[in-house]
C-alpha cells in the first residue's frame, strides 16, 4: 500500500506538471520610437537619468548592430516589419504610400474607404490594416490563446498604431487633428470604450500646448547640437523655429503643431497607462500586448534635423517619460512579469546644409525631378509622351499602355532611362527590378532590393543615390535610403527572463517578431523570414 501510495503521488505530480500553463510574461510592451537613430542611445547618454535609457541598457539586452534589410526605410514598412518579421516583398506594405497600377492611383498604406471614423466626425478614421497581407506577432499571440489575450496599439500616426496592432487588435487608436483626441475606426469597434472617452474629455493636448516648449536645461548646455537659430532648421506649423516655442499662441492647426512637440510622447505614454487600467492589461490570467509608437520624434526630426537642440531636448524629455513609464509598470504589473522591447521604424540622415558646412560630401536632388526630366527626355528620344507613369519611393513606374500603343522596345526604354539618370548628379546607380539577379551591387544593397521588390506594387526601376544625397528636403531632414544613417536602429530587450548584456553581431529588424514569438512560445507570423536572436532567449 505504501508503494502504491508513493506511485500515485508521483503520477499526480507528473499530471500537475503537464497541466501547468506555458510560462509567459503578464504583459508585453513594444515601444517603437519613430525616427530614432541607434547612436542617440550614446550621443545623449551623459545627460540621461539613471532610470530611462540607462536602465534599459544596464539591466536589459542591447542588440547594438540591428539593421533594416529592405527599402524604403520609412514608417509604415518599419512598423510592419517589426511586428511581422517580414519584408515589403511579402507583407505588401511597400511604403507609406505607393502607386497601385490596378487602381491607377496612389494608395495610402492604411486607407480603407469601407470603414468610418469612430470618435470623430472627420475622415481621419477611415483606416484599417487590410492592405497588410500577413499576420503580426500580435495576431499570433491572440491565435495562440484562443483570442483571450488582448492587443491594444496606440500612436499619434494612424499607421504607427494600425500596423503593429495587426488584423485582430482589440483596439488601435490614433490622434485626430480635427477633435484633438484619440480615434479609431469601426473596423475595430462601433464606439470608443469608456476609459478612452474619459481620457479624451481631459483635453490633455491643450494642457500640454499651454505649457509652451522651452529647453529642459539652460540652452547653452546643449553642446551636442548646433546653435538654435540656423538655416538648417524648419519650424513648427504656425510657429517660429527658435526656443522658446510659444505653443500656447498657436491658433491655426494647433493639433498638427502638437505632433511636433515632445509632449506627444508624454501623451502617448499617458494613454498607454490609461489602456492598462481600462483594459486590465497584464492583470488577467493571460498575456496581453501593448504596442506604443512614439511619433513625435519623427515630426520633430523632419522639421529641425538630427543636429538641432529640438531633437536633443526631445530625447532628454523622452528619457524622463520612459523612466516614469517603467516605474509605473514596476508598480502596476510588478518587477519581473512584464517584457519590453524598444526599437525604431527607421533612422534619419544629417541635413545636407549642415554636412556641406562641415566639408562632408552631400547633396540634394530636387523633389519630383525624376518624372518630369525623364518624360521630357524620352519624348525627344522616342517621340512618345508620358512613358514614365509615376515616380515614388525612388522607383520609376513605366506606362505599359503607352509602350504598347507606341510599339516601343521596353528594354530600350529602360536602357535610355538608366543612361539619363546616371548623368544626374547624386545618382549612384539605377537597377532594373525585374533583373535583380544580374545587378552588380554589394551584398547588403542587393538583399535590401530583393526584400523590397513586390511585383504587384513595385516600380520597374530603382534609383540609388550617392551616400548623404536625398530628394527634396533643404531644412530639417528625411530618411528612406539604404545607408546606415537611415537603417541602423536601436533594439533593446528588457524585463521578463532577459539577462543583461550586449550583442555586436549583425541582426535585423526582421528578427524582432520571431524572437518575440520564441520568448512567448507561439507561432511566428505567417510571412516571417527573420531568425530568432538566440542570445536574447537563452
Amino acid at each position: 500500500m505504501r508503494t502504491y501510495f508513493l506511485y500515485a503521488l508521483l503520477l499526480l505530480g507528473f499530471l500537475q506538471a503537464g497541466a501547468q500553463d506555458v510560462q509567459r510574461p503578464k504583459l508585453v510592451v513594444g515601444i517603437v520610437v519613430d525616427q530614432m537613430r541607434w547612436d542617440y542611445l550614446y550621443r545623449f547618454y551623459g545627460r540621461y537619468g539613471k532610470d530611462g535609457f540607462k536602465r534599459l541598457l544596464g539591466e536589459g539586452f542591447s542588440c547594438e548592430n540591428t539593421f533594416i534589410p529592405y527599402l524604403p526605410t520609412a514608417t509604415a514598412p518599419g512598423h510592419s516589419c517589426i511586428y511581422t518579421g517580414s519584408v515589403p516583398a511579402i507583407h505588401g506594405i511597400v511604403g507609406n504610400s505607393w502607386y497601385d497600377r490596378e487602381k491607377q492611383r496612389t494608395v495610402y498604406c492604411t486607407e480603407d474607404s469601407s470603414v468610418r471614423s469612430v470618435g470623430s466626425s472627420s475622415a481621419a478614421g477611415k483606416m484599417s490594416p487590410k492592405n497588410m497581407w500577413t499576420t503580426t506577432v500580435t495576431d499570433e499571440l491572440r491565435l495562440a490563446t484562443n483570442f483571450q489575450s488582448k492587443t491594444i496599439s496606440i500612436a499619434l500616426k494612424d499607421r504607427g498604431s494600425i500596423l503593429p496592432g495587426g488584423h485582430s487588435s482589440n483596439g488601435s487608436y490614433w490622434f485626430d487633428n480635427a477633435s484633438g483626441g484619440w480615434i479609431t475606426s469601426n473596423y475595430y469597434m462601433d464606439d470608443l470604450p469608456e476609459w478612452m472617452k474619459q481620457l479624451n474629455s481631459r483635453k490633455l493636448p491643450d494642457a500640454y500646448l499651454s505649457q509652451e516648449w522651452n529647453t529642459l536645461y539652460p540652452i547653452a548646455s546643449y553642446t551636442q547640437s548646433t546653435r538654435d537659430s540656423n538655416v538648417y532648421e524648419g519650424k513648427l506649423p504656425g510657429e517660429d523655429f527658435t526656443f522658446p516655442h510659444l505653443t500656447s499662441t498657436i491658433s491655426r492647426d494647433k493639433y498638427e503643431s502638437f505632433r511636433y512637440t515632445p509632449h506627444g510622447c508624454s501623451f502617448t505614454f499617458e494613454t498607454g497607462k490609461a489602456a492598462i487600467e481600462g483594459e486590465k492589461l497584464g492583470q488577467r490570467n493571460v498575456t496581453d500586448f501593448l504596442a506604443l509608437s512614439l511619433s513625435s520624434p519623427d515630426y520633430i526630426g523632419h522639421a529641425f534635423g538630427p543636429n538641432s537642440i529640438e531633437v536633443e531636448d526631445t530625447y532628454l524629455r523622452l528619457d524622463r517619460d520612459l523612466a516614469a513609464f517603467l516605474r509605473y509598470l514596476d508598480t502596476r504589473i510588478g518587477k519581473g512579469p512584464y517584457l519590453v522591447f524598444l526599437s525604431s521604424d527607421h533612422a534619419v540622415a544629417h541635413n545636407p546644409g549642415f554636412m556641406k558646412d562641415k566639408n562632408l560630401p552631400t547633396g540634394i536632388l530636387e523633389s519630383g525631378f525624376i518624372k518630369k526630366q525623364l518624360n521630357d527626355s524620352l519624348q525627344r528620344q522616342f517621340n512618345a509622351g508620358g512613358i514614365v507613369l509615376q515616380a515614388s519611393n525612388h522607383q520609376v513606374f513605366l506606362d505599359e499602355g503607352v509602350i504598347r500603343q507606341q510599339n516601343l522596345d521596353k528594354k530600350a526604354v529602360k536602357a535610355a532611362i538608366i543612361s539619363l539618370l546616371l548623368k544626374q548628379e547624386g545618382v549612384a546607380n539605377v537597377v532594373d527590378m525585374s533583373d535583380l539577379s544580374n545587378a552588380s551591387l554589394p551584398g547588403r544593397m542587393k538583399t535590401m532590393l530583393v526584400n523590397s521588390y513586390n511585383p504587384k506594387l513595385s516600380g520597374d526601376l530603382h534609383v540609388i543615390f550617392k551616400p548623404q544625397w536625398y530628394e527634396g528636403w533643404r531644412t530639417g531632414s528625411t530618411h528612406s535610403l539604404w545607408n546606415p544613417y537611415d537603417s541602423h536602429i536601436p533594439l533593446i530587450w528588457f524585463g521578463w527572463k532577459i539577462k543583461p548584456g550586449k550583442l555586436h553581431r549583425e541582426v535585423y529588424m526582421t528578427d524582432i517578431a520571431p524572437t518575440l514569438a520564441a520568448l512567448l512560445r507561439i507561432q511566428m507570423a505567417n510571412g516571417s523570414i527573420g531568425e530568432v536572436i538566440e542570445e536574447v532567449v537563452e
